[in-house]
């Protein structure tokens, strides 16, 4: 059995956001994706329903939501999509939140056809000096990921924003290449699994949404869908991996952020 992964950073209530909204439902359909992972999700009462469950409600999925940073008078966090149920759900506040920037983790057991699988979304610290809070963000996601006991027997799946480029220390650590306080791990980069060398940038110059964040440096690829170590019976294989949600239908973008979508073999080959 093979998934359809896809995720997204969507950009909360800025620009023409419903109209964006419209967009984001018509590509994920069209995509025929299985999974979603998003961040920047708003939900204000009484002014913007949480922007996951109308996603969900015009696709026919399920959806898990879970708060980070209270934003306008409600929330903005990250959400999960899913063709199949939701059998159970965790949240997880990352190291380095305050009151104004609070990071979290979403983690949901899916009973696929495959059986039950792990799958979790985050957003990582933005600023560029921010290395140091993402190494320590990213150690703690890969502690809890590892310690999930409702994901199943299958590699887990984590996809997110994680506002670092595959050459920084915190992404290294993912792919083990780095060690992080005397500590190592290795996850599957599904873009790099299939395009080795290839950009795949998703902040990128050319979609104008980005030019509010224009003192960030830009063309860089920092949205990613990693799996974990694939299986001798090819259960968590990376089959395909491209960028989405990166053209614009007339001025309107989907988002300031480009997709990722990851093709993952789900049962064994």
């Amino acid at each position: 059995m093979q998934a359809r992964f896809v995720t997204l950073n969507l950009w909360g209530e800025q620009g023409p956001w419903q109209q964006r909204l419209d967009l984001v439902a018509a590509e994920l359909g069209a995509l025929g994706a299985d999974v979603v992972g998003l961040q920047e999700v708003r939900e204000v009462p009484g002014r913007i329903a949480n922007q996951a469950a109308t996603l969900a409600e015009r696709l026919g999925f399920a959806h898990a939501f879970a708060a980070a940073t209270p934003w306008g008078g409600g929330d903005e966090g990250v959400a999960l999509l899913s063709r199949w149920p939701i059998a159970a759900q965790r949240r997880l506040v990352l190291p380095h939140a305050v009151p104004a920037e609070t990071r979290v983790l979403l983690s949901v057991a899916l009973d696929s056809p495959a059986g039950r699988v792990g799958v979790h979304t985050t957003h990582l610290n933005y600023r560029m000096s921010d290395g140091d809070k993402r190494a320590g963000q990213l150690s703690a996601i890969d502690d809890y990921v590892r310690a999930f006991t409702d994901g199943g027997d299958h590699p887990a799946v984590l996809m997110g924003d994680l506002n670092a480029a595959p050459d920084c220390d915190e992404i290294r650590f993912l792919r083990g290449r780095t060690s992080l306080g005397g500590r190592r791990t290795y996850w599957q980069d599904a873009w790099e699994a299939r395009h080795p060398g290839e950009p795949g940038l998703t902040w990128c110059a050319k979609n104008p949404y980005t030019a509010p964040l224009g003192w960030l440096e830009r063309d860089r690829r920092i949205d990613y869908i990693l799996v974990g170590q694939e299986r001798k019976d090819g259960r968590g294989r990376v089959l395909d991996a491209r960028v989405v949600l990166d053209q614009p239908t007339g001025e309107v973008w989907p988002s300031d952020h480009f997709g990722v979508l990851a093709l993952v073999q789900l049962g064994a080959t």
